[in-house]
């Protein structure tokens, strides 16, 4: 069964490359990431994990927890993130799940046997403080992922967890954004004190509120 959005993100156990965790607990109080990948020793995954790790402090700076799987061993993860260390000038600095009996892919259906039945696809799951799951995507093993939209994404779901606003196309950390249509016309000004503009009457923007 899928996992969709607004589902309690399936909790599990399972050996990583930094130590047995179980998922929830390890969360805690945290946002968190998953992704998953096709195998180890591959191009595209070599170089997603790097970028991964790269981007650690942005992570970080989120409070978001980052976790990578793949369906490989741990013996074969350990010694692939000596190369992804080598060939993309990082230290893994965050764990990747051992997934050899498929049980956390099967839990987020990543195996979708239309596309390969061997391995997983390249699933995203962005999970809220509250285990809920906020965001999904998937790619094609084929095509690589683009680590800053996640990031974008992140920033999105933060901002509009606390805010009555929504994210329009494009959006970027720092632009205008769109004031929630529950919100009555009345209640703007006290609400969003940065001021505002009607476009439509269904179309109202304000400067970012935490900002």
């Amino acid at each position: 069964m899928a996992v969709r959005l607004g589902d309690i993100a399936p909790d599990f156990k399972a050996q990583t490359t930094m130590g047995e965790i179980s998922f929830h607990e390890w969360l805690g109080d945290s946002w968190g990431l998953l992704f998953s990948h096709p195998a180890d020793f591959t191009p595209v995954c070599t170089t997603e994990l790097g970028r991964t790790a790269a981007l650690k402090s942005e992570f970080d700076k989120r409070g978001v927890k980052v976790i990578a799987l793949s369906i490989d061993p741990l013996d074969s993860h350990m010694e692939w993130l000596k190369d992804i260390e080598e060939t993309q000038n990082v230290e893994m600095n965050f764990p990747v799940i051992a997934d050899e009996d498929r049980h956390v892919s099967t839990l987020y259906d990543m195996i979708h046997p239309n596309a390969t039945d061997k391995v997983t696809v390249r699933s995203v799951f962005i999970i809220g403080p509250d285990k809920k799951v906020k965001l999904t995507l998937t790619y094609p093993p084929s095509t690589g992922r683009n680590f800053l939209e996640i990031l974008r994404v992140i920033d999105s779901l933060q901002l509009t967890a606390n805010f009555s606003v929504a994210t329009p196309a494009d959006w970027e950390d720092g632009e205008d954004v769109v004031i929630s249509p529950s919100i009555p016309d009345a209640d703007v000004p006290a609400k969003f004190p940065k001021g505002h503009t009607v476009v439509k009457p269904y179309l109202r923007t304000t400067p970012q509120p935490n900002k």
